[in-house]
């Protein structure tokens, strides 16, 4: 079997001192092959050892600076390092290479989320969701990044969208319920507001909505 191969197989099994003498008896045997440092960066990421991930990523894309997973995994590194430019150059640099995922978009997206900027987050986040329907992560973020962005009739769709995907998500609820107390519905504003809460008790955004709507119903 190749040894890559093996050593992605030892990765799934958490093996990871496997995978470990797997990826590198492939980078001996192949040491001009980008794979191989790649599929190492990715063991060194899972285990949170950045430092030794990014020098990996770097020298496959030395090898090949067209390499999209590369790109991609260093993208990855600095989003969890909240280096959030390095990030989005990555991802940038992951799409120019050809990765067309949903994935990518949905990272690209949640940089310029990061950076306070929604209008530049709202297409990437847009295109994930085009690209993984069922995306429950994406096509929230999307949501949100249509409400900062003033599109509040197209945000409701959205949320309700992923409340068919995922019943329970009180984060959902609440952003519905700020939805309808901006359209001075309160009735409406007030089910998802207490939805959110028996979901989840103790989140406090929800709280604080339903506060609101009560106080606006004693005026």
């Amino acid at each position: 079997m190749d040894k890559i191969q093996k050593g992605i197989e030892y990765m799934q099994e958490q093996k990871f001192e496997e995978a470990a003498k797997a990826f590198t008896e492939a980078i001996e045997e192949n040491p001009n092959d980008p794979l191989g440092y790649v599929n190492f960066g990715n063991l060194l990421v899972h285990i949170k050892d950045y430092e030794r991930g990014e020098r990996f990523y770097k020298k496959a894309i030395e090898l090949d600076e067209k390499i999209g997973t590369a790109h991609y995994g260093l993208g990855n590194i600095y989003y969890d390092l909240e280096e959030y430019e390095k990030a989005q150059q990555s991802f940038q640099n992951a799409m120019q290479a050809g990765l067309e995922q949903g994935d990518v978009y949905f990272m690209l997206g949640m940089t310029f989320v990061h950076q306070e900027v929604p209008k530049l987050a709202l297409p990437y986040l847009q295109r994930a969701v085009e690209l993984n329907d069922k995306d429950i992560d994406a096509k929230f973020q999307y949501g949100l990044a249509l409400a900062n962005t003033g599109q509040i009739d197209l945000m409701m769709e959205v949320m309700e969208e992923v409340l068919q995907l995922e019943r329970e998500h009180s984060d959902a609820w609440y952003n519905l319920g700020v939805a309808y107390l901006y359209k001075d519905q309160y009735d409406k504003a007030l089910h998802c507001f207490e939805t959110a809460l028996d979901i989840q008790p103790d989140h406090l955004l929800a709280s604080h909505g339903k506060q609101k709507v009560e106080e606006f119903r004693d005026q």
